[in-house]
């Protein structure tokens, strides 16, 4: 491949990455309004673009490392010293850089969410269960004790 392809494998991905970080914003809102059809749809328009992403990765790499020179920074700075559009490749790399860990964040965050909603849904269903017992008080206003606790369904 040449230089101008890999100049528009960085700008493919970075569109890429800027649609991906607007899908995941929008998982975000969707997590928070527990909107499930939207959270199928937003899912369904996120994988295509990590599989661009993560072909594109690997066609830079194999690229870089045709060049002689390693799949990171510094390869891409030892690159862009031999070629015409050095800066211009760099400037990419370093944009491209900056959306991933931006993604990586906004991941993070969303997967927080989606912990904590799990969490919680396994401790109703524990208390459903009658595994679990939440601190209820009796008719006497006294705090009931979990030994003693039913199920819902057998309440």
């Amino acid at each position: 491949m040449s230089d101008v392809s890999l100049l528009q494998l960085f700008t493919d991905d970075i569109d890429a990455a800027e649609r991906l970080l607007q899908l995941i914003d929008d998982e975000f809102q969707a997590l928070e309004q527990r909107d499930l059809p939207r959270l199928r749809q937003l899912l369904d328009g996120k994988l295509p673009l990590m599989q661009q992403l993560e072909l594109h990765a690997r066609q830079r790499g194999d690229i870089l490392h045709q060049a002689g020179v390693g799949a990171d920074r510094e390869g891409l700075v030892q690159l862009a010293a031999r070629i015409a559009d050095g800066s211009q490749l760099l400037e990419l790399g370093d944009r491209l850089a900056e959306l991933l860990d931006r993604l990586q964040l906004a991941n993070q965050r969303n997967g927080r969410i989606i912990r904590a909603g799990q969490a919680s849904t396994g401790h109703l269903l524990d208390i459903l269960r009658g595994q679990d017992s939440p601190s209820l008080y009796d008719r006497h206003g006294g705090a009931t004790q979990g030994a003693r606790q039913r199920p819902l369904s057998q309440a």
